[in-house]
Protein backbone atom coordinates (compact mmCIF):
# COMPACT_ATOMS: atom_id res chain seq x y z
CA UNK A 1 0.00 0.00 0.00
CA UNK A 2 1.31 3.46 -0.83
CA UNK A 3 1.79 5.38 2.40
CA UNK A 4 2.40 8.80 0.84
CA UNK A 5 0.18 10.92 -1.36
CA UNK A 6 -0.98 9.10 -4.50
CA UNK A 7 -0.23 11.33 -7.50
CA UNK A 8 -1.19 10.84 -11.14
CA UNK A 9 2.48 10.18 -11.94
CA UNK A 10 2.72 7.50 -9.22
CA UNK A 11 -0.44 5.86 -10.54
CA UNK A 12 1.01 5.76 -14.08
CA UNK A 13 4.26 4.16 -12.93
CA UNK A 14 2.48 1.64 -10.70
CA UNK A 15 0.11 0.68 -13.54
CA UNK A 16 3.15 0.19 -15.77
CA UNK A 17 4.67 -2.23 -13.24
CA UNK A 18 1.40 -4.17 -13.02
CA UNK A 19 1.20 -4.45 -16.82
CA UNK A 20 4.72 -5.92 -17.09
CA UNK A 21 5.87 -9.11 -15.43
CA UNK A 22 9.57 -8.40 -15.67
CA UNK A 23 11.84 -6.09 -13.73
CA UNK A 24 12.30 -2.69 -15.33
CA UNK A 25 15.18 -0.24 -15.40
CA UNK A 26 14.71 3.50 -14.99
CA UNK A 27 15.46 3.91 -18.73
CA UNK A 28 12.85 1.32 -19.70
CA UNK A 29 10.20 3.06 -17.61
CA UNK A 30 11.11 6.49 -18.99
CA UNK A 31 10.96 5.21 -22.57
CA UNK A 32 7.62 3.47 -22.06
CA UNK A 33 6.05 6.57 -20.50
CA UNK A 34 7.08 8.50 -23.62
CA UNK A 35 8.12 11.76 -21.99
CA UNK A 36 5.03 12.13 -19.82
CA UNK A 37 7.32 12.75 -16.84
CA UNK A 38 10.99 13.64 -16.40
CA UNK A 39 13.86 11.45 -15.18
CA UNK A 40 13.94 13.02 -11.71
CA UNK A 41 10.23 12.43 -11.14
CA UNK A 42 10.60 8.78 -12.13
CA UNK A 43 13.63 8.40 -9.86
CA UNK A 44 11.72 9.91 -6.91
CA UNK A 45 8.71 7.66 -7.56
CA UNK A 46 10.93 4.57 -7.69
CA UNK A 47 12.65 5.58 -4.44
CA UNK A 48 9.26 6.20 -2.80
CA UNK A 49 7.89 2.84 -3.99
CA UNK A 50 11.01 1.08 -2.72
CA UNK A 51 10.70 2.76 0.70
CA UNK A 52 7.00 1.83 0.84
CA UNK A 53 7.78 -1.82 0.05
CA UNK A 54 5.96 -1.84 -3.30
CA UNK A 55 9.04 -2.63 -5.38
CA UNK A 56 12.53 -3.93 -4.80
CA UNK A 57 15.79 -3.10 -6.55
CA UNK A 58 17.83 -5.68 -8.41
CA UNK A 59 21.41 -5.04 -9.46
CA UNK A 60 21.92 -6.34 -12.99
CA UNK A 61 25.10 -7.95 -14.31
CA UNK A 62 26.48 -4.65 -15.64
CA UNK A 63 25.68 -2.71 -12.44
CA UNK A 64 22.43 -1.28 -13.84
CA UNK A 65 19.50 -1.14 -11.41
CA UNK A 66 16.23 -2.85 -12.22
CA UNK A 67 13.02 -2.66 -10.20
CA UNK A 68 10.38 -5.33 -9.71
CA UNK A 69 7.02 -5.40 -7.95
CA UNK A 70 7.11 -7.02 -4.55
CA UNK A 71 5.18 -10.22 -4.29
CA UNK A 72 3.67 -10.96 -0.89
CA UNK A 73 5.80 -8.59 1.22
CA UNK A 74 3.30 -7.92 3.99
CA UNK A 75 4.87 -8.08 7.45
CA UNK A 76 8.52 -8.18 6.42
CA UNK A 77 10.22 -6.85 3.34
CA UNK A 78 12.50 -9.73 2.32
CA UNK A 79 13.68 -10.81 -1.10
CA UNK A 80 15.60 -13.99 -0.57
CA UNK A 81 14.86 -15.24 -4.05
CA UNK A 82 16.93 -15.51 -7.20
CA UNK A 83 16.87 -12.92 -9.97
CA UNK A 84 17.64 -14.05 -13.51
CA UNK A 85 19.03 -11.84 -16.28
CA UNK A 86 19.00 -13.15 -19.84
CA UNK A 87 22.23 -12.47 -21.70
CA UNK A 88 20.38 -12.36 -25.04
CA UNK A 89 17.24 -10.26 -24.49
CA UNK A 90 18.50 -8.70 -21.21
CA UNK A 91 15.16 -9.38 -19.48
CA UNK A 92 15.47 -9.45 -15.67
CA UNK A 93 12.92 -11.42 -13.71
CA UNK A 94 12.33 -12.73 -10.21
CA UNK A 95 12.44 -16.49 -9.74
CA UNK A 96 10.05 -16.93 -6.81
CA UNK A 97 11.68 -19.84 -5.01
CA UNK A 98 13.15 -19.06 -1.62
CA UNK A 99 16.93 -19.33 -1.45
CA UNK A 100 18.47 -20.39 1.85
CA UNK A 101 22.01 -19.17 2.46
CA UNK A 102 23.71 -20.41 5.62
CA UNK A 103 24.82 -17.41 7.70
CA UNK A 104 27.31 -17.94 10.55
CA UNK A 105 26.02 -17.72 14.11
CA UNK A 106 26.00 -14.15 15.38
CA UNK A 107 25.45 -12.57 11.95
CA UNK A 108 22.16 -10.91 11.04
CA UNK A 109 21.22 -10.95 7.36
CA UNK A 110 19.49 -7.75 6.20
CA UNK A 111 19.74 -8.02 2.41
CA UNK A 112 20.61 -10.70 -0.10
CA UNK A 113 21.27 -9.95 -3.79
CA UNK A 114 21.31 -13.02 -6.02
CA UNK A 115 21.41 -12.53 -9.78
CA UNK A 116 22.05 -15.41 -12.14
CA UNK A 117 22.74 -14.87 -15.82
CA UNK A 118 22.09 -17.13 -18.76
CA UNK A 119 19.51 -17.72 -21.47
CA UNK A 120 15.83 -17.32 -20.52
CA UNK A 121 13.25 -19.93 -21.52
CA UNK A 122 11.84 -17.69 -24.27
CA UNK A 123 15.25 -17.08 -25.94
CA UNK A 124 16.23 -20.75 -25.54
CA UNK A 125 13.06 -21.90 -27.31
CA UNK A 126 13.84 -19.59 -30.27
CA UNK A 127 17.30 -21.11 -30.81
Amino acid sequence: MIKKRQTVSKKKVLEFFHENEQAMSHDMIEEALQGSMDRVTIYRILKSFEEDGLIHKIMGENGKSFYALCNGCKSSHAHNHLHFQCTQCEKVECIHHEVIVPIPVGYQLKNLQLTATGICANCASQS
